[in-house]
């Protein structure tokens, strides 16, 4: 595992790059300036990059959000959301699981997250009692976004009339403008120990690389990913045979420190070994 200052030092080793969003290019409030630096630097190289987030949102609205921060829509290929991954399997059923949701949902997420079921034909219902599943896309804005048991009386509701639940997120938690919250993958994690039927889309299913690497074009061999969670970003990587770079300062950050507050590398490899992982290099941000 290489312990670098940035980026530049892996850009000749490969010819496309896939990267995550929330914890390396921004906080959800907002960009890094490195970041954007270094997606300017990316561009200027000549190098196709794809955002890969775990947003459950679509891909227009994180793209939105991006452009409010400062992030223009030329400083990247292209971008994929695990929200526009449910909202496509919503609209054209993989299987058959999908395709016997039914029509009436019940959304447990704030209303920002509601673009995902824009257009489509589904009837959004106040509570589990009249939904036919559920669509998780992490906690809305009436509870404490902290707080797991907050959520509890819902997701019992929700096993107790077996709804099928989406999930929009697979991510654990999240650090929004500095606050660490919970992300849907939590509440959905907890929905599975209820006993509860969960269908998750976005890192680290491997389903979600196949359009990415189709839209760069390029073998995985030819392809780094950078991210910041371990059981997402890296381990996502690794399933499809990706090479990753881990960025330290993202969701890790606060353990990973030494007494003086820097980054410290022996700490890294015991968090990654033992996740069972392997990065090819970490960076402390996304920066050139």
């Amino acid at each position: 595992m290489q312990h670098l200052t940035g980026l530049a030092a892996l850009t000749d080793r490969f010819d496309g790059f896939i990267l995550d969003l929330w914890g390396v290019i921004h906080d959800g409030v907002t960009a890094f300036p490195s970041a954007v630096d270094c997606l300017r630097r990316l561009r200027a190289a000549g190098k196709p990059t794809v955002l890969l987030s775990n947003v459950p949102r679509p891909n227009r609205d994180a793209q939105a959000l991006m452009r409010r921060m400062g992030i223009a829509d030329d400083l990247y290929t292209d971008i994929l959301t695990s929200g526009e991954a449910v909202r496509r399997a919503l609209r054209d059923p993989p299987n058959l699981w999908w395709a016997e949701l039914g029509q009436r949902v019940f959304h447990l997420g704030p209303e920002r997250d509601r673009g995902v079921l824009d257009g489509l034909s589904f009837i959004t219902v106040p509570d589990p009692a009249a939904a036919n599943f559920v669509l998780n896309t992490g906690p809305d804005d009436h509870r404490n976004p902290s707080d797991l048991a907050e959520f509890e009386p819902a997701l019992q509701e929700c096993a107790q009339r077996h709804l099928p639940m989406i999930c929009a997120n697979p991510d654990l938690v999240v650090v929004r403008g500095g606050v660490r919250v919970l992300c849907a993958g939590a509440l959905a994690e907890r929905y599975r120990e209820l006993g509860g039927d969960v269908r998750s889309l976005g890192k680290p299913d491997p389903a979600i690389y196949q359009p990415v690497l189709e839209r760069l074009g390029l073998p995985p061999d030819r392809v780094l990913a950078v991210g910041d969670a371990l059981h997402t970003d890296i381990a996502g990587a690794g399933g499809v045979g990706i090479a990753a770079c881990w960025v330290l300062g993202g969701i890790h950050g606060a353990k990973l420190r030494d007494a003086d507050g820097q980054f410290d590398s022996v700490r890294a490899e015991t968090e990654a070994r033992t996740a069972g992982l392997s990065p090819l290099a970490t960076v402390p941000y996304f920066a050139w």
